[in-house]
């Protein structure tokens, strides 16, 4: 259910509403925007009279939710969110490319590739320390070293370091990364999202390979519910019946994830593909579609990357890339 507060509504009268329904066992989450505030009610709301509500000189109007997550919700929350990483925004209108490789390696090459991505304009640089495999004989990444690689890329180039978590027990491991990522086979990793939940820390979370918008929403909701609101959507592609390429890009998410939701939504065309090529044309049509950001692979020697080489761009095919989504951002404005 939520409750739409009339303009001006003063704030102790607010105050005592939300007591009075909090006294009801309900959780409220209170968005304000620039116009109105909405308050979201949370829980068993079937002992809540809306006529008694819609009768208050404070209150505009009541309406209930039908949809199981409410945190997320775009009814909850009219207004977009916008997350701040270290000076980056990324949602309401702020568009942030995030690059590097799928895997550090080495020092040089993190370094070698976080340089060149801001060369490029690139707001943020990810790069896998933990990396999942389907096979357990794959290069499973450098973990704890890999991060202070990471960190030193930072320190190099001041980009904020996106990269994916994939146990709550190694939460110690990340306390100084700026955006943790859960990656596509942990969207449903329940224990794992919670926690997050509790960091307050950015996250960024992919759809699963397998998963409805309704599933990577209500697993957003878990880390809302748990306190944190600083989560980013990310589309990566999903599996479908395609022979040619790694999954199949849904770009109709966007869109419909933005009316649904107020959390930004960005597209990881590198994973959607699986083929450097195809990146490219991909991330032009997400950019269109009205992705809040990009998420690109890139690797200064993909032929040698230890993971994911045949989706990766080379720097100076990334510096192309960026060059035109600006171009195109900008002939859309």
């Amino acid at each position: 259910m939520i409750v739409v507060m009339r303009a001006n509504t003063e704030q102790e009268k607010q105050d005592r509403l939300v007591d009075w329904l909090k006294s009801m066992g309900l959780g409220i989450h209170v968005s304000k925007g620039e116009f109105q505030t909405v308050l979201g009610l949370i829980g068993d709301t079937s002992k809540v009279d809306m006529d008694l509500l819609e009768s208050l000189d404070i209150v505009e109007s009541v309406k209930r939710v039908s949809e199981t997550f409410k945190c997320v919700n775009r009814k909850f929350h009219p207004e977009d969110t916008v997350v701040e990483v270290g000076g980056v925004k990324v949602g309401g209108g702020h568009f942030c490319m995030i690059a590097g490789p799928c895997s550090v390696e080495t020092e040089e090459q993190i370094v070698a590739v976080a340089r060149a991505v801001k060369d490029a304009g690139a707001d943020m640089l990810r790069g896998g320390a933990f990396k999942p495999r389907t096979s357990p004989y794959d290069f499973q990444g450098l973990k704890g070293e890999g991060l202070e690689l990471l960190k030193l890329a930072r320190a190099e180039t001041g980009l904020p370091i996106v990269t994916e978590i994939m146990s709550a027990a190694d939460l110690p491991l990340f306390e100084d990364v700026d955006v943790l990522q859960v990656g596509a086979r942990n969207m449903q990793n329940f224990d794992l999202l919670k926690e997050l939940g509790r960091t307050g820390k950015p996250v960024l979370l992919k759809r699963g390979l397998a998963n409805t918008l309704k599933e990577l929403l209500m697993s957003a909701e878990y880390i809302m519910a748990s306190g944190n609101e600083q989560v980013i959507l990310c589309e990566r592609g999903i599996r479908t019946y395609s022979d040619y390429l790694r999954n199949t890009l849904d770009l109709a998410a966007v869109p419909m994830l933005h009316e649904l939701s107020h959390l930004p939504v960005i597209v990881d065309p590198s994973h959607a593909t699986g083929i450097a090529r195809m990146v490219p044309p991909m991330a032009m049509a997400a950019a269109a579609a009205g992705a809040d950001g990009l998420m690109i692979e890139v690797h200064n020697d993909p032929l040698h990357a230890l993971c994911d080489g045949a989706q990766s761009l080379r720097p100076e095919e990334y510096a192309a890339l960026a060059k035109r989504v600006r171009a195109l951002r900008e002939a859309l404005a």
